[in-house]
């Protein structure tokens, strides 16, 4: 498979920034906004999100640094490629993969990389995978993976119901959810929001617009049930192995992640080098409080 790069528009959410669709020696095309000057910095959304979440902090980042924000296969308007039984398709593994295949073809061999979400998990996979690339690392609103089932209780189950509920045989909550994606979009963001308006009805619709699309639903669901079954062996077989790349850690304090766990204890175990803070918001901090977010995360990224 050929390498391509095609330069589609200005992106409509984020000034300065030009969306293009590359399509990876793996086949994946990756729908990617790139802006800015500098050292590279890479920046991976969450569920159920696509890289627009970033809006209100790349144009400051864009000043320092040349800010490559993908949709992660899966969602937002790249590829969605099919399910497989061992759900290896949607591991973070893979999908770390698919970040450095776009680096090399971009150019950049070291980057700095900042996760929220599930692009924070599949950071926990590039940083792993390849220290040699990662140079720092800033997770945002998680703790492993394998940590939180591990202490799963009723309190986390009744909060993060989609971890259970997504990971259920296909087609039973693709099925459910497709009855009305809207309704579940919009509970699930503003259950994770804890100030109101952060995501406005502009940026609402484009969510939307992606999720209302069945092949993502689809994706989604395959990236949850990963997480369940796939990523847990890979990081069983992984579980000596640390993050030796500086770590910093942001998290919501009136969020879930922050009220359930010592979000810091939970990495040190992971990494060599941790620190990080937690911020006044819920689960989305650059979307929540941009300004306090990018007041902690800027000297962190400039090291």
């Amino acid at each position: 498979m050929k390498n391509t790069m095609r330069v589609l528009s200005e992106s409509p959410f984020i000034p300065g920034f030009t969306l293009q669709d590359v399509t990876l020696s793996n086949g994946i095309t990756m729908r990617v906004a790139i802006g800015g000057q500098g050292a590279p910095l890479v920046l991976l959304h969450g569920h159920p999100q696509n890289h627009v979440t970033w809006r209100k902090i790349a144009p400051a980042l864009a000043k320092e640094f040349t800010v490559i924000m993908p949709d992660l296969r899966g969602y937002g308007d790249s590829s969605k490629p099919p399910s497989d039984p061992a759900h290896r398709n949607y591991s973070k593994k893979v999908m770390a993969q698919d970040i450095i295949l776009l680096m090399d073809l971009l150019g950049h061999d070291g980057f700095s990389f900042a996760g929220h979400d599930r692009g924070g998990r599949v950071g926990h996979r590039l940083a792993l995978d390849y220290p040699q690339r990662v140079k720092r690392c800033v997770f945002i609103d998680i703790a492993p993976t394998a940590t939180m089932y591990a202490l799963t209780d009723k309190n986390f189950a009744t909060r993060y119901f989609w971890w259970f509920f997504l990971i259920q045989p296909a087609p039973l909550p693709e099925k459910l959810i497709a009855s009305d994606p809207e309704f579940f979009l919009q509970r699930h963001i503003d259950g994770q929001i804890k100030i109101p308006g952060s995501t406005g009805p502009d940026i609402f619709a484009e969510y939307l617009r992606c999720y209302r699309d069945p092949e993502m639903l689809r994706a989604v669901c395959e990236d949850y049930r990963a997480a369940a079954t796939i990523d847990l062996e890979d990081d069983a077989a992984d579980s000596e192995q640390r993050i030796v790349c500086p770590l910093q850690l942001l998290w919501g304090e009136k969020g879930t992640v922050g009220q359930l766990y010592d979000v810091i204890a939970t990495w040190q175990d992971k990494a060599n080098h941790v620190e990080g803070t937690a911020l006044p918001c819920g689960h989305a901090p650059h979307e929540e409080v941009p300004e306090k977010m990018l007041a902690v995360m800027l000297p962190f990224l400039r090291g």
